[in-house]
């Protein structure tokens, strides 16, 4: 049995979940959130608490058990508090900005570059930092992965972007001549 998958999720309070059709909804005071089901998995909601299952014991089923769970758990937590990822900006007369919606980036290019972010994500700006935040676990994570993708940090001088918990490896430059 999968440890992950077995793990009940507990419902908190302002939170609801309802399974119909193959398919997980879960709402919540920062919006909605569905997911739809495999064939090979069964959701149970009792007493506040999600359950999942699988109905077969192959190695897919024993693989989307875990999956489907963890997934659910994303979706309770976000509509409940939210996901945020922080990404920091290094470099010299770098600077990001706000343009209405869209987040526009001076990053060394001969022209800004203009990121608009896809629906349900919120982009904010203070100096150096970019916060990138939304309900959708996954879909914030890509969001900030295509934003960093725009300038990775390059190893000799560290300038680019990178999130805030990421450690950049530094590389020697040139030996110099003797």
């Amino acid at each position: 049995m999968s440890r992950i998958g077995r793990k009940p999720i507990s419902i908190v309070e302002g939170v609801k979940a309802k399974v119909e059709n193959g398919k997980v909804e879960v709402s919540g005071p920062r919006g909605v959130l569905s997911q739809l089901l495999h064939p090979k998995i069964g959701v149970e909601i009792k007493d506040s608490v999600i359950t999942v299952s699988r109905f077969a014991e192959d190695k897919l089923s024993r693989s989307l058990h875990g999956l489907f769970r963890s997934l659910i758990n994303n979706m309770a937590i976000g509509v409940k508090e939210g996901y945020e990822k922080v990404l920091i900006l290094t470099g010299v007369g770098w600077r990001a900005q706000m343009k209405g919606k869209d987040l526009e980036l001076n990053v060394g290019y001969s022209h800004p570059v203009i990121f608009s972010p896809p629906e349900g994500i919120a982009i904010s700006c203070e100096k150096e930092k970019i916060k990138i935040s939304g309900i959708d676990k996954q879909l914030v994570g890509e969001t900030s992965a295509q934003i960093r993708e725009i300038r990775k940090v390059e190893p000799y001088k560290g300038k680019g972007l990178r999130y805030a918990d990421e450690y950049v490896r530094r590389k020697a430059g040139k030996a110099g001549a003797k």
